[in-house]
């Protein structure tokens, strides 16, 4: 495990937005470096004439002045600086989910696949915990480095022998620090892990709790999940107690160095080697050393949790640095561009899902992947569509008009969403949003709406509906069926008119008499001059093809 460190430079890389808070909060903790030596010598310049019976109260009331200045000072600076660092951290915690939610899209669905659940806690709760770390913690590490050396500068001028026991003391505080927190960061990653773990199996039953509840199992996941929170609960209590204990140790550790340099000047005092004035400032300075360090070892503790979930962070986004640019070269016109499938293969666990595949998919025509289920179809068709990169062969876009020996052009140099603006995309499980029927077919054209209703068969489910276009559905397509919210993005890709339009079994949860109506949009959009690629499993589809692509699956070792 990789140690979490106090800083990493990498938080003013990533967020942006908390280079200027960060030192704004430096400089003020300049300020209140030179407040806190100030306060200390004015208390004690007015004490000490008061206490040794040289002046009265009245002599001293500059001094009380200025020690009211500088109260009222060092409370605006405070204010101010919590101020900054809460915006700050609001800010941070902001660009850094953008940050990370972009990574996420660009390292593609596979890595989703796996990390989803995972990434969507860090977003949620993990990097909310990186609060305290801006609002407690870098404050009070700015004044380790400023108002403890100056409070130690300040103690040597006065008194040597008080500045060399409190040298030789305050190392003891960051060498339990560190062995604290070796403790702290361990029982963190747990938390994180445990709510990483919670939320994927949350996730994972709210998708599949209608499939439980149709069989009459809904209550079945119950003794999972309370050993899930039960593991949860520990962990949490687990870094409380840490982080309790800590500060408690921290505390004992201040006090007594305090003590030791307090006792050293008592007993100094009173044999006369040293003055009540140099005494009182180095008793008042004292504490000003160790405090700091010790607020900023129980705040590092307090904000663990966040450090932890910052640097899963910057990990996603470090590894999305890594992913290749996208192309940049425009899409050319697909009614006269062959898709070239050349040996594309994607490896997965050990296999090949799918194999090396080839094939050419010529403008115009209905190519049909067949093949059996987990042979790789549907990753084949991710490829197509840019979201996954094989690991062998690659796609190319090859002119009709080319000559054999012309390669074409690569799909990964193709700019993405130049590409994606030439397709549409059919899937088993289409998206929906919330609001009307007519909201989730955008800004397609009325008439283009009807006619393609007509043409899937989607204008009997509008005649059953109560506002037709306008009737409303749920989050996800709630209010139509399974096969009816299948036939609606049916519709959509017909009307929309794309050149390219990629059907992910459009069948599959269709009747005989609906799978027809299928067969005749596929035959509509051919003779429109549209390319149509679909994943087939039935007969129907596959006798309407033009084209037909193997797709099949193979171990690494029977390819090697």
């Amino acid at each position: 495990m990789v140690p979490v460190r106090p800083f990493d430079p990498r938080l003013l890389r990533y967020a942006r937005s908390a280079r200027i808070p960060i030192a704004v909060t430096a400089l003020l903790g300049t300020v209140t470096a030179l407040l806190v030596l100030a306060q200390a010598l004015l208390i004690s310049a007015a004490l000490s004439p008061v206490v040794a019976g040289t002046a009265s109260i009245g002599d001293v009331f500059p001094f009380v002045l200025g020690i009211a200045a500088v109260f009222a000072t060092r409370a605006a600076v405070v204010a101010g600086r919590e101020a900054i660092a809460a915006r700050a951290a609001t800010k941070a915690v902001a660009e850094l989910r953008g940050r990370v939610i972009d990574a996420s899209i660009a390292l593609g669905p596979r890595w989703r696949a796996t990390n989803g659940a995972q990434t969507a806690t860090l977003l949620s709760t993990g990097l909310e915990d990186l609060r305290p770390y801006f609002v407690s913690f870098l404050p009070q590490l700015v004044l380790v480095c400023t108002v403890t050396p100056a409070a130690l500068g300040v103690i040597l001028l006065l008194d040597f022998w008080s500045a060399l026991i409190a040298l030789l003391v305050v190392p003891l505080i960051p060498i339990f620090m560190i062995l604290i927190g070796r403790f702290t960061e361990a029982a963190s990653q747990d938390k994180l892990d445990s709510m990483k773990r919670l939320t994927a199996q949350l996730l994972d039953l709210m998708s599949g709790l209608p499939t439980l509840r149709a069989l009459g199992r809904e209550k079945g996941p119950r003794a999972h999940l309370r050993k899930l929170g039960e593991a949860n609960t520990k962990a949490t209590m687990a870094t409380l107690r840490v982080a309790f204990l800590s500060g408690g140790v921290l505390e004992f550790l201040t006090t007594l160095s305090v003590a030791l340099v307090a006792v050293e000047v008592g007993m100094r005092l009173v044999f006369g080697h040293i003055s009540l004035f140099h005494s009182l400032a180095v008793i008042m300075l004292a504490p000003e050393v160790f405090e700091p360090l010790r607020q900023v070892g129980a705040q590092f503790h307090a904000s663990a949790n966040g450090v932890t979930a910052s640097k899963a962070a910057f990990d996603i986004i470090e590894a999305a640095d890594d992913v290749d640019a996208p192309g940049s070269t425009p899409c050319p016109d697909m009614s006269r561009t062959d898709i070239v499938l050349d040996g594309v293969g994607v490896r997965a666990r050990g296999t090949w899902g799918p194999a090396p595949t080839s094939g050419v998919i010529r403008p115009g025509t209905v190519t049909a992947f067949a093949g059996p289920s987990g042979a790789g179809k549907s990753t084949l068709v991710a490829c197509l569509l840019s979201d996954i990169t094989p690991d062998a062969g690659q796609i190319r876009l090859r002119a009709q008009a080319s000559s054999r020996d012309d390669e074409g052009l690569a799909l990964t140099d193709v700019d993405p969403t130049s590409w994606r603006s030439v397709i549409s995309w059919v899937p088993q499980s289409p998206t929906l949003v919330p609001g009307t029927i007519l909201d989730n077919m955008g800004d397609l054209p009325q008439r283009d709406l009807d006619e393609a209703a007509r043409a899937t068969g989607f204008d009997a489910v509008l005649a059953t509906t109560p506002d037709g276009w306008n009737s409303t559905i749920g989050s996800g397509g709630v209010g139509l069926s399974v096969g009816q919210r299948q036939r609606l993005a049916l519709t959509r890709a017909l009307a929309a008119r794309s050149q390219i339009v990629v059907l992910d079994e459009p069948t599959a949860h269709l009747d005989a008499v609906s799978e027809e109506t299928v067969v005749r949009a596929i035959h509509a959009m051919r003779e429109e001059g549209r390319t149509v690629i679909v994943i087939a499993h039935r007969n129907a589809i596959i006798e309407v093809a033009d084209t037909i692509i193997d797709v099949a699956h193979a171990d690494e070792e029977a390819l090697a």
